[in-house]
């Protein structure tokens, strides 16, 4: 009750034959548990002289994870070798306690959370397409000239919104297409194949624009927005694992911004 009080929340409802944890309630066991958790891995890293050690639970949005956290992947393990990592790419949005997540790296902005956050980078967006595509379609010159193209869509509702431009105004196009893809990769080897037109980050594409695999298109409207990279966790400071915070600083060291 006292708790309660201090909280101002109701942990725990009670009746005269049981207790039974309230949503609030539940949250803050789980938050609970997981500090304790935290702070014994902590106590047993520092008596063995704070080597950073253990299972390291990643999950990562595809495209970082296949062309930025992989290749880097050998390099932290040969620094860290009593450390073992089990890494998940996927771009849904996950809840790291109940996955029991150590880190996520997550594209776009954040939205409210409890989360801690590092910004790793960030990336201007661009919209691209195929010459193949662009040979059989012809090349829009316009934003309204989109209406005659197939747009690529990401099936998550924080994609939903159209793709901005600017041409004095801001304004934005429907996303509108015969296909729906749920992460950015499989949207990048779509596009290069010729199945349509795509926005994605320039950092994501850039060695396909290279290459001559992908064109961007619409640079004169482009709005210059970023999409920005963060890693997310849960913790602060001295009882952050360190298998956590050694894999933390790792990321801040190598990965670039774009």
């Amino acid at each position: 009750a006292r708790l309660e009080a201090r909280l101002g929340a109701r942990l725990v409802s009670r009746s005269t034959r049981k207790l039974q944890l309230t949503p609030e309630g539940s949250a803050f066991y789980e938050s609970g548990q997981r500090i304790l958790a935290d702070m014994a891995a902590a106590e047993r890293e520092a008596a063995a002289g704070a080597a950073p050690r253990g299972r390291l639970r990643v999950n990562t949005y595809v495209p970082f994870g296949v062309h930025r956290l992989i290749p880097l992947l050998p390099r932290f393990l040969e620094r860290y070798p009593e450390i073992s990592v089990d890494l998940v790419l996927t771009d849904s949005v996950i809840d790291l306690m109940a996955e029991r997540a150590d880190v996520a790296i997550r594209a776009g902005q954040l939205g409210e959370s409890r989360l801690v956050a590092r910004k790793l980078g960030q990336s201007r967006m661009v919209v691209v397409a195929a010459p193949s595509y662009l040979g059989a379609r012809g090349t829009p010159r316009l934003p309204a000239e989109l209406d005659r193209h197939n747009r690529l869509a990401f099936g998550f509702a924080r994609y939903s919104d159209g793709w901005p431009f600017a041409d004095g105004t801001s304004f934005t196009v429907p996303v509108s297409g015969n296909a729906m893809v749920s992460d950015g990769e499989a949207m990048r080897l779509m596009t290069i194949a010729g199945a349509g037109i795509a926005r994605l980050a320039r950092w994501h594409v850039e060695p396909d624009i290279a290459a001559g695999l992908l064109v961007p298109l619409l640079e004169d409207f482009n709005p210059g927005d970023v999409e920005p990279t963060h890693a997310v966790y849960v913790g602060h400071g001295k009882h952050l694992p360190a298998r956590v915070r050694a894999f933390l600083d790792f990321l801040v060291e190598t990965v670039r911004p774009a």
